[in-house]
């Protein structure tokens, strides 16, 4: 039986649905990639639309707080003092839309197609599921709440800016504004749920150490014929270098990297594969033959409880049309490893650094630059706040959610509970079949509307929880 708050959450969100996704349209418009200085003018310009759409929602202030890199957005509403605070948790700021000439429509230019997933439509554009869709499901679950005269809690608002570049001015941020951000839980959609018929909490998340590896060769590029098997070449340097950071049981190899790593049970290990997994549709879905990764783990732990190693990017010498017989002088890759419980990011990177210093061989010179960082983190499944999301999925999709390990990283939730001393709850809606951080990104219809009410009555649940 529908409650009331759900009856009139439900009507509002009918009512309005129309201009809540021209709304997040104008929103995806906005090219506000964090990573490229050029888009700089499009971040701040999205970080004051979601100022200016949070005051309309109903917010009490909103401002813009500066910082060395992209700004943050806070904003509150402050219903009374007595009552619990929801402290939300979101970005702004996208990947990259590169290369463009993949997509099938321009990336910023967002239009809604039907898929086998998304039956009833889906946005495509950059940032329509990471994170725009996702966090601005959350002002418009608040407007709902406002204009419902439903909303149970006090609530504040973090938006940032720089979630895809690591996020390193908002641990600054976090540290001087203890008490603006006083909460009693922190709420983030930036997840993603197993399917639309299997819904699903996220309670555990891998940590990130990314760096960027440069060897560099001879003072120039050389003629291949003249100088070719006399002098060492940097991009077969550097494939020799790669290839040896795994062994032949897909383990890595950098002395010291499992020290630390916790190793789940039996019990926890069998408890993970309750949730629905198929390798040859996981392998058809990616169009490979077959899967691979470290002896001894199924896929499902493979990308959720075990860390890795992985190339994001590799180039030198000549990439251009047709060919040019050269020998380069540099070349380059960015690396990524996703840790786990209880390595630390730091420690990985300088672990990291040493050991591919001394892969190198006579004839080149090699560096080691880290980007960012972030810890792993594990949510508890008995809180009364993990109980408060569980039945707004029950109340709002019909069946309880699955808790499930993410093998992503969101290097904010270890922030936030060491500095804040606060789980988050995240409750995100996406898809695997999403292509977020790819070309073609997409967000159903269904899970932004889905998302927006279920949002609404995990607040109802929580403070009646609280009482």
């Amino acid at each position: 039986m529908k409650t009331t708050s759900q009856s009139a959450h439900q009507t509002y969100i009918k009512q309005h649905q129309d201009r809540f996704l021209g709304e997040l349209f104008d929103l995806l418009r906005i090219p506000s990639v964090s990573a490229d200085p050029k888009f700089a003018p499009d971040v701040r310009r999205a970080a004051e639309y979601i100022r200016q759409r949070l005051l309309e929602a109903g917010a009490d202030s909103a401002t813009i707080h500066e910082t060395n890199g992209h700004p943050i957005v806070y904003g509150e509403r402050i219903q009374d003092p007595a009552l619990p605070t929801v402290l939300v948790y979101g970005h702004y700021d996208v990947q990259p839309a590169d290369p463009y000439e993949l997509w099938d429509s321009p990336p910023f230019e967002p239009v809604v197609r039907q898929t086998k997933e998304h039956p009833e439509g889906a946005i495509f554009a950059r940032g329509a599921c990471d994170d725009k869709g996702q966090a601005y499901m959350h002002v418009k679950a608040f407007e709902t709440m406002m204009q419902s005269g439903t909303l149970p809690c006090n609530v504040k608002f973090m938006i940032e800016g720089e979630e895809e570049v690591g996020s390193d001015n908002l641990e600054i941020f976090v540290q001087n504004n203890k008490d603006l951000l006083a909460a009693d839980v922190i709420l983030i959609s930036d997840t993603g749920i197993i399917s639309n018929t299997t819904p699903s909490i996220t309670v555990g998340l891998r940590g990130m150490s990314y760096v960027e590896v440069e060897v560099v060769g001879p003072n120039r590029d050389l003629h291949s014929g003249r100088y070719g098997g006399a002098v060492a070449n940097p991009i077969n340097v550097l494939c020799n270098m790669i290839a040896r950071l795994h062994d032949e049981k897909g383990r890595i190899t950098i002395p010291g990297f499992y020290d630390k790593v916790t190793n789940l049970s039996l019990d926890d290990r069998k408890a993970m594969h309750e949730v629905p997994h198929n390798d040859d549709e996981f392998a058809a879905d990616l169009g490979v033959d077959g899967l691979q990764g470290e002896e001894g783990y199924t896929t499902i732990e493979r990308v959720g409880i075990r860390p890795t190693l992985d190339v994001n990017g590799i180039w030198g010498g000549y990439i251009g049309e047709g060919a040019k017989t050269v020998l380069p002088s540099k070349a380059y890759a960015k690396i990524s490893m996703r840790l786990v419980p209880d390595q630390n990011s730091d420690e990985v990177t300088d672990m990291f650094a040493k050991h591919f210093l001394s892969l190198a061989p006579k004839g080149v010179k090699v560096a080691v630059r880290p980007h960012h960082g972030g810890e792993p983190a594990v949510i508890p499944t008995d809180s009364l706040e993990y109980r408060a999301a569980s039945a707004a999925f029950e109340e709002c999709w019909g069946k309880a959610p699955v808790p499930t390990r993410d093998g992503g990283s969101i290097p904010i939730v270890s922030l936030f509970q060491r500095e804040l001393g606060l789980d988050s709850v995240l409750l995100g809606f996406g898809l695997d079949s999403d292509n977020i951080h790819s070309p073609n990104e997409k967000y159903g219809v269904f899970n932004y509307l889905k998302g927006i009410e279920t949002i609404a009555s995990f607040y109802q649940h929580y403070a009646g929880m609280k009482k």
